[in-house]
């Protein structure tokens, strides 16, 4: 591994410590990669995985093209927070995996608040 994301993953274990999804009110873990993006919506005391969604499916796809930009990233973030109202989920724990606030991630985070859920 590079440095870089050996860095990533030390900050993300200092971040997980603090916090802890529940039903009520999940821990919504964000991955990165240099042309995809990927979301969990998770309950950490049943240790359940609630909503899974990625840049991948073929229906975003569709929908958006290009995945690896900020464009994309604020429709994915739209995205996700509709299929969490479908699931009845209003608040979350944002997970950013030890990622810097900005760029993708931030647009995803903004997205996510336009689309209704509270963190």
């Amino acid at each position: 591994m590079k440095k870089r994301e050996l860095l990533r993953l030390k900050r993300h274990r200092t971040i997980r410590l603090r916090m802890q999804g529940t039903a009520e009110k999940p821990r919504l873990l964000v991955h990165r990669s240099l042309n995809n993006l990927w979301a969990e919506a998770i309950n950490d005391v049943e240790n359940k995985v609630l909503i899974s969604f990625s840049t991948q499916n073929k229906e975003f796809k569709q929908k958006s093209g290009r995945t690896g930009n900020m464009k994309s990233a604020d429709l994915f973030g739209q995205a996700f927070a509709q299929r969490a109202k479908e699931k009845g989920i209003s608040k979350v724990i944002f997970d950013r995996a030890g990622y810097l606030y900005h760029g993708r991630i931030k647009a995803f985070a903004d997205a996510l608040r336009k689309g209704g859920l509270e963190f």
